[in-house]
């Protein structure tokens, strides 16, 4: 059993605002929901720092949606699918598949712009598509969706947008199975508040700042998973984490992105020998799935004593113009692609798993949503096909507010019931010495990296779990009360990745036991899930 604390606090004079829709996150799950939501009601969006600040913006490779007259959505679930290594929710692919090209044409109505060529819309393949099928807009995608998006909801009388508010928990009623709302920290005011909503949504995307090496931004700490799993709902499939094979090699934590669309246009992998390697991997060369290339990297960089394999795009016509974005950003490191290989090395990139849902955002948790990254409707199964992420978080979205009148008819709590229904025996007090918050994260992260990666193995994952129980035992909260709370949902949710990891006795798709190797249809084709009792 994983036990977890509260962490936030309810002062009788604590602000209270009401809402018919909270979403917490503003990424293109967050904002596109937002949007359809204030055709109902009024929506308020909260953000934990700004509405530039989120995975969508950095999304590089584009959107996968059959829309392409040689193409069909039945392919496209194939692909899903197969990328999906056969734990994939049929059901939940075949929504996502269908209702994927209308939402996309949405998207091109508010204002994503995507490359045309010769007055057609431009389409790219990428890692395991059957069909080039990924719209795209140079290699800046996302942040041309995230712009329309925000400018579309800025301009929206029924949106109110609340930047530099976090998640701290949600408000549920004495049995923890109806949700009113959150309780929310400011970091500008340094105050709480209490958000009361008809609907919460929870779309704060992954967990990837859980690793030492990552392409995720400092907001993804995993606040949206590890609150609603205090409520008591399931997180699921929290083992499968995908790591990105080609990110371009450094130090820091958040590291630059390489898009996939690279090797769909002829990039090539080489190891320090200057050996072309992948075809001892996979017949499909560097467009294998990203769990089969990222091993291949890290073997092949095991093998040549070596951090770093090299990406060769000197042969892809006028990459400069094809990708303005990394062609820049690997200027800044010294690198002209144009006239030499680059330096890549996988970081942890998407979080298959996470908070269970049904078709229609539906927790299990009476006014508790969620979509995007954060949710685990089950698309993804082992491993996330490439470019389904964005459309992911649009297809949900719409299909949570297609449910709005059901919704507006759920009640407000009033100011007595809220204190009444928040225990204050459930908070938590760290001690007044121990880690704290900073050094907690490099250990943890290090941790994470180190023996909860690429390849896992039972001893590692059981010196992860008792490392991560030590931190979560000795954290102190330190001098920022945001630090405090962020490492508090990562370790809440690194300790549900380790458990899950070491149940699962075989190797499948973004999970990899080097002690169990193979995969096992017969005794684990099935999902593993935790519920905080």
């Amino acid at each position: 059993m994983i036990t977890t604390r509260y962490i936030g606090e309810l002062e009788p004079d604590t602000p209270l605002f009401f809402t018919d829709f909270l979403i917490v996150g503003s990424g293109i799950a967050g904002l596109f929901t937002a949007l359809k939501a204030s055709e109902h009601g009024r929506v308020v969006v909260l953000t934990k720092k700004t509405l530039k600040d989120s995975n969508t913006g950095l999304a590089q490779g584009g959107i996968a949606a059959a829309v392409h007259e040689a193409d069909s959505p039945f392919l496209h679930l194939e692909d899903t699918l197969e990328a999906g290594a056969g734990l994939c929710d049929i059901a939940a692919v075949d929504v996502l598949v269908s209702e994927g090209p209308a939402r996309v044409r949405e998207l091109m109505e508010i204002g994503a712009s995507f490359d045309m060529k010769d007055g057609n819309i431009s389409f790219t393949r990428e890692g395991a598509h059957g069909r080039a099928r990924v719209l795209h807009s140079a290699d800046a995608t996302g942040e041309v969706i995230r712009v329309a998006l925000v400018n579309k909801c800025i301009g929206n009388s029924n949106i109110e947008i609340k930047e530099h508010h976090c998640l701290v928990d949600l408000l549920g009623n004495d049995d923890l199975r109806t949700c009113h709302g959150a309780l929310v920290y400011s970091s500008i005011t340094g105050r709480s508040s209490v958000y009361i909503a008809r609907c919460t949504i929870i779309a704060t995307g992954g967990a990837g700042q859980l690793y030492q090496n990552t392409t995720n931004p400092d907001i993804a700490t995993a606040d949206g998973m590890a609150a609603a799993f205090r409520m008591g709902a399931e997180l699921a499939d929290m083992e499968f984490i995908q790591f990105h094979p080609t990110v371009l090699f450094g130090y820091e934590t958040q590291r630059f992105l390489i898009s996939e669309s690279v090797r769909g246009e002829g990039g090539k992998l080489y190891n320090n020998r200057g050996e072309r390697f992948m075809g001892k991997y996979s017949s499909m060369l560097e467009l294998a799935p990203r769990d089969v290339v990222s091993r291949a990297i890290l073997n092949e960089c095991n093998t040549t004593g070596s951090e770093f394999v090299y990406l060769d795009m000197r042969d892809i016509p006028a990459a400069s113009t094809r990708f303005p974005n990394i062609y820049r950003n690997c200027l800044l490191h010294g690198i002209d692609l144009e006239k030499e290989m680059v330096p890549v090395s996988p970081g942890a990139h998407y979080t298959m798993g996470g908070i269970k849902t049904n078709t229609r955002g539906e927790t299990g948790i009476t006014g508790l949503y969620a979509c995007g990254e954060a949710a685990c409707t089950g698309v993804h199964g082992a491993n996330r096909l490439a470019s389904n992420s964005l459309l992911e978080g649009i297809v949900f979205g719409a299909r949570i507010v297609d449910n709005a009148g059901e919704i507006l008819y759920h009640r407000h709590i009033n100011k007595d019931e809220i204190h009444r229904n928040f225990d204050h025996n459930w908070l938590h007090h760290p001690p007044l010495e121990g880690v704290s918050p900073a050094d907690a994260k490099g250990e943890m992260q290090a941790t994470m990296w180190n023996e909860v990666g690429i390849i896992r193995e039972q001893t590692g994952l059981k010196k992860a779990g008792a490392k991560i129980e030590q931190l979560y035992r000795s954290l102190t909260r330190g001098d920022d009360p945001l630090t405090y709370m962020e490492m508090v949902n990562m370790l809440t949710v690194a300790r549900v990745v380790i458990q899950a990891a070491l149940w699962r006795r075989e190797s499948r798709g973004g999970h990899f036991r080097s002690d169990y190797p193979q995969r096992d249809d017969l005794n684990w084709m099935k999902h593993v899930s935790f519920v905080n009792l």
